[in-house]
Formats: structure tokens, C-alpha cells, sequence
């Protein structure tokens, strides 16, 4: 069980997200995040002293998340051929996942240096990926081809939607399958 610094420093983080992806980044004040969040100033400052940290809480918090998920879905995949990109194609494309990809591009606008420990950790997953029992140039060509898709949702650039969507995502996938044929 969380404890209530931990249950109110989520909350903060999930506002944050909230307010980026309903109203944009240029509203994204320390006032606006207390405000929606129903906490003062003074004990949003306590958690986070500043919009950077906010950001970078943000982005830290999202991007343990996804891991934590990428992780435990390779662990568990049953077959050893490809797990890693099948794990990344399909947490990738989890809708819970657009906070992240809201608090990537919060976060190289404000201070591109905040992605540093996200960059080390891509290249952490691309080495699975390269190193995934595939041709390497497959498994790149997947999350390639996941994080178009992901950066056609973020900004609206004629995203794929419902069926045609699933389809795309789908034909991902069986790239990787076929190449452990």
C-alpha cells in the first residue's frame, strides 16, 4: 500500500499529464497543477520544487511504468525468438501510454536534458532488440514503425484509427513472426 507522500506525489504527476495533454504545455504552471490537482502551492512545492521537476517526475514516473511492463511482458513471453520486440510492439501501443509520450515532448521542450536517463534506457531496449534471436534490422524496423505510429498520435498527423489501426499494429507483429519461421 502507498503511502499518503507517495499517493500525493501521484496525483500530482498524473495532473501534470492531464494538463499537458488536455490544455498544452504553455499552460503547464506550478499554480495550474495545484489548482487542478486540489493542493496548495506550498504542498506542491514540498513534492516538487519546480516546474522542471514536475517534468522530470513525470517522465521518471512514466517511463518506470513502461519499462516495469516491457520487462515483465518479454519475461513472460513463452517463446524466446522475438520476446523482446513483441514486448516493446506491445506496450508500445497500450493507451495508457500516451502520458509518456505527452511527457517526452513536455520534456524536450523545456529542458531536453531531462531525457537523458529515457535515452540511456532505449538504448538499453534497442540492444535486446538487436540481440533478440531476429534479424536485428526487423526488430528495429518494428519499433521504428511503433514510434511513428505513437508520434502520428501525439501530434494528429493523419493517425490511424480503430480497425485500420489494429491492422497496422498487426502486420508489425507478423513481420517478427515471419522472420522466426
Amino acid at each position: 500500500m502507498k503511502s499518503k507522500k507517495e499517493q500525493k506525489r501521484e496525483l500530482i504527476l498524473n495532473t501534470v499529464s492531464k494538463l499537458i495533454r488536455e490544455e498544452g504545455m504553455e499552460k503547464l504552471t506550478l499554480e495550474a497543477v495545484a489548482t487542478k490537482a486540489g493542493i496548495s502551492k506550498g504542498g506542491l512545492l514540498y513534492h516538487f520544487p519546480s516546474k522542471d521537476a514536475l517534468i522530470l517526475g513525470m517522465i521518471e514516473q512514466l517511463s518506470d511504468r513502461f519499462i516495469t511492463d516491457f520487462r515483465s511482458r518479454a519475461e513472460g513471453d513463452t517463446e524466446s525468438k522475438g520476446k523482446w520486440t513483441r514486448s516493446y510492439v506491445d506496450t508500445s501501443v497500450q493507451e495508457e501510454l500516451c502520458d509518456l509520450y505527452v511527457g517526452i515532448s513536455a520534456a524536450h521542450f523545456t529542458n531536453p536534458d531531462m531525457l537523458r536517463q529515457l535515452q540511456e534506457t532505449y538504448v538499453e531496449i534497442q540492444e535486446k532488440m538487436e540481440h533478440d534471436e531476429v534479424d536485428p534490422v526487423r526488430s528495429t524496423i518494428a519499433r521504428l514503425a511503433i514510434d511513428g505510429l505513437w508520434l502520428a498520435d501525439m501530434f494528429g498527423l493523419a493517425s490511424p484509427q480503430g480497425a485500420f489501426r489494429q491492422q497496422i499494429i498487426e502486420q508489425i507483429k507478423a513481420s517478427i513472426q515471419e522472420e522466426q519461421q
